[in-house]
């Protein structure tokens, strides 16, 4: 029986391994509120740690006033985005609790986050950076900023690299480069088909 507390999902072995996925992470009642350059520092860390435990880059995100938009790409055959969505959900969470005070409804995402597993020809790499481009445009299209660049609370994750920005003129060529370096040989069982 399907449950209509949830999104529906592919089946798991799409989200797992070198699966690229867009999530969005949604504040129940759109609360706003909650978003300063200490919350984006905090994300960031987060991020970082996810990226560390579950072999991921992060070549794109943004913080919106009331949701969350990151581009995760997998690069283990043991990277599962459905485990470490969950560990980001728990911590995002428990800092948004912490911002709660007694005065407005509490800080809580949504149930369940959001996601597009992007296909094979949205990953090649002109579609992908148009992708990553669509996530950081998101203040631009809300009329927040002018330009991506403006907007405070965007960036890229990629372990060891503390200033790597996806609006910087040199992000591409050393984006790649690092997707190679540390994107594990060998290839995932064949995709469950529906």
């Amino acid at each position: 029986m399907e449950d209509k507390h949830h999104l529906p999902r592919l089946p798991r072995p799409y989200y797992q391994a070198f699966a690229v996925v867009h999530w969005t992470i949604t504040l129940e009642r759109r609360a706003q509120g909650w978003l300063d350059a200490s919350f984006h520092a905090h994300f960031r860390e987060l991020l970082l740690h996810a990226a560390a435990r579950e072999g991921l880059l992060c070549p794109s995100y943004v913080l919106m006033p009331d949701h969350m938009h990151l581009l995760w790409m997998g690069l283990r055959l043991s990277s599962d985005q459905i485990n470490i969505m969950r560990f980001l959900r728990k911590y995002l969470q428990l800092e948004l609790t912490r911002r709660n005070s007694s005065a407005a409804p509490p800080f809580e995402l949504q149930k369940q986050a959001h996601d597009t597993v992007l296909r094979e020809e949205e990953r090649k790499r002109g579609a992908f950076a148009s992708a990553c481009f669509y996530v950081l445009n998101n203040p631009v299209r809300a009329g927040l900023v002018k330009q991506a660049r403006d907007w405070p609370t965007l960036g890229a994750v990629a372990p060891g690299y503390p200033d790597v920005h996806p609006l910087d003129e040199d992000f591409w060529p050393l984006f790649w480069k690092l997707y190679a370096q540390h994107r594990e040989p060998g290839n995932p069982p064949p995709l469950p088909t529906f």
